[in-house]
């Protein structure tokens, strides 16, 4: 693994895993930085990893730096989306016309495209034309996870405007006989503390800001109910950690994931309908169980460790 300097050694050994040092985050001058040292500390890295392999995650200039690295050194090089606008043409997540054209060159050289659902499968090929691979993603849940029965309706995420968190507050003041929870970081400082305001405002809501991921498994644990509010996605790692639990999760946006006939999310049309389907699971034990096994068995068919790692391993197996 390659990751940035946080003031560790070159070279470290973490649960097995050799992780190789890159730049620090906001190291070097602005515009030259991007050459030195991101570019040269991350070939340089990539160099030492030695890998047989190279995957690379989330669009923008690293996808053209990690292809240009591979075909130099004649290594296959993977792709993974990590949200629905990667494939969008307009790349509304890359600010930089350099960075959209590094992302652009890069996924065009890539010896596989992994996606996460049918959906990005169909707009990598609508919009760029290749061809792509659907693998789902995974998530571990510790031995001691669970879900609470008489727990509250939780909301994770960073805080960021298309996240919509603003509407998680006013879910919670509809529902004043509820308990909900919101856990998330900043993005934007200035936004965050906008929403950490307006959440302060609602008696029933506990705003517990940012949670480090090692912690963040007992925030689900409390939970009966999720809740999710983005405008768009890719495939949420919160949908996982809710359905391993047999948590019901609710949102606007759509994965597309269906068991026996049965939607897997609880897709909302508007505020007021959400409104509705969080306070029925929330409130109707028989429903909330339901949907919370057909969750946790989607899940364990096409989410667990085992299935997810199988198709990895057969993809790597082609590549080299």
């Amino acid at each position: 693994m390659v990751c940035l300097n946080f003031g560790q050694p070159e070279r470290v050994q973490v649960d097995g895993i050799a992780v190789h040092r890159a730049h620090a985050p906001d190291s070097g001058i602005p515009v030259l930085r991007f050459v030195h040292p991101k570019l040269t500390s991350l070939w340089a890295a990539m160099a030492r990893a030695n890998a047989d392999v190279y995957y690379q995650r989330t669009c923008g200039a690293l996808t053209g730096i990690v292809a240009a690295f591979c075909r130099s050194h004649s290594r296959p090089f993977v792709y993974a989306a990590a949200h629905d606008r990667d494939f969008d043409p307009a790349l509304p997540l890359i600010r930089l016309y350099r960075d959209r054209s590094l992302y652009r060159w890069g996924l065009r050289r890539a010896d596989a495209i992994v996606v996460q659902s049918a959906e990005q499968r169909e707009s990598c090929a609508r919009t760029f034309g290749l061809p792509s691979r659907h693998i789902p993603s995974c998530y571990l849940p510790p031995a001691s996870a669970a879900s609470a029965t008489a727990g509250y309706v939780l909301w994770v995420s960073t805080m960021r405007d298309w996240k919509r968190p603003e509407l998680f507050i006013e879910l919670a003041a509809r529902l004043p006989q509820l308990r909900f929870r919101m856990v998330g970081g900043p993005d934007d400082p200035g936004y965050y503390e906008v929403i950490r305001a307006r959440a302060a405002q609602v008696p029933n809501l506990e705003f517990n800001g940012f949670v480090p991921y090692a912690d963040i498994d007992r925030e689900f644990d409390g939970a009966r109910v999720f809740v999710n509010t983005s405008v768009a996605e890719g495939f949420p790692n919160t949908f996982l950690q809710s359905w391993a639990r047999g948590i019901p999760a609710v949102s606007f946006t759509d994965p597309g994931c269906v068991l026996d006939g049965a939607a897997v999310v609880q897709v909302a049309r508007s505020i007021d309908h959400m409104a509705q389907l969080v306070a029925d699971l929330m409130t109707n034990d028989r429903s909330w169980r339901e949907i919370g096994v057909t969750s946790h068995e989607y899940f364990s068919q096409h989410h667990s460790l085992e299935s997810v790692a199988a198709a990895y391993e057969s993809l790597i197996e082609q590549l080299l």
